[in-house]
């Protein structure tokens, strides 16, 4: 799937992964991705990131809970293609 803005698309996938409480969370993989599930692992907002190589290479991320409680909570991209923040 091509989609215009994939690093929103990606932020959004996580999000409503997380919403829902689902355990895991794929994405098409890209190195810009990869580098940013690196970035939330490092952080603690992620509990593992898994490079899928199946027909298509896929980031699955396994989100993090801390009992009820979502670790990962307003997860917003600052930088838009429109409106470019550096």
């Amino acid at each position: 799937m091509n989609t215009t803005d994939p690093i929103a698309d990606m932020l959004t996938r996580i999000r409503n992964a997380n919403a829902q409480r689902h355990a895991t969370v794929d994405i098409p993989y890209s190195n810009e991705k990869k580098a940013i599930a690196d970035i939330l692992v490092n952080e603690g907002f992620v509990a593992s990131m898994d490079v899928l190589e199946d027909t298509h290479k896929t980031i699955r991320l396994t989100l993090k809970y801390e009992g009820k409680t979502k670790v990962l909570q307003g997860l917003k991209r600052i930088s838009k293609p429109g409106l470019r923040v550096y």
